[in-house]
């Protein structure tokens, strides 16, 4: 089992992705956490979803699962700082919101103000599976900016996505 586990780290290794930080506050809370693991489900039905994968051991998924809300915020490519503070890589002096600039959104969740885009959400779902808690969202609010290049982590390094002629 050690050699697929090394084979299938290595492999996932090799898959860029673009770096949210996933927020929530409410009565559990405000919590942020990195993740590389967050997609659109779906467009259509009741409302836009999108899925995030958050490490059952982390303080955010306890509270993401109280507060039932949460921002999936797609960092831009100069958030790098801001992608290690909320990964536990940079230890702040303070809150972690205090190093960053960011506002309540529509429903209240915190929307990292130069992300990307960032999409409020309710919790819909949540499935442990094994280390991880999967998490659907209906997405409620989406804020876009202008920093239109997202963050994308691969082959261990942080990288930037270019335009193939």
């Amino acid at each position: 089992m050690t050699d697929l586990r090394h084979h299938f780290i290595e492999a996932m290794s090799r898959a860029s992705t673009f770096v949210s930080v996933i927020t929530t506050d409410g009565e559990a809370g405000r919590f942020g956490v990195t993740v590389s693991s967050m997609t659109s489900v779906s467009a259509d039905g009741a409302g836009p979803s999108l899925l995030v994968c958050v490490h059952h051991l982390s303080p955010a998924a306890t509270a993401i699962l109280r507060n039932r809300a949460f921002c999936a915020n797609l960092l831009s490519a100069a958030q790098q700082a801001t992608s290690d503070l909320f990964s536990g890589r940079q230890k702040p002096e303070g809150d972690r919101f205090d190093a960053v600039k960011w506002h309540p959104g529509q429903g209240g969740q915190p929307v990292l103000t130069e992300a990307s885009a960032s999409f409020e959400c309710s919790l819909k779902t949540a499935l442990l599976w094994e280390t991880h808690y999967i998490m659907v969202g209906e997405v409620s609010a989406v804020a876009l900016t202008d920093n239109h290049d997202a963050l994308l982590y691969g082959q261990r390094a942080y990288k930037r996505a270019v335009h193939i002629p």
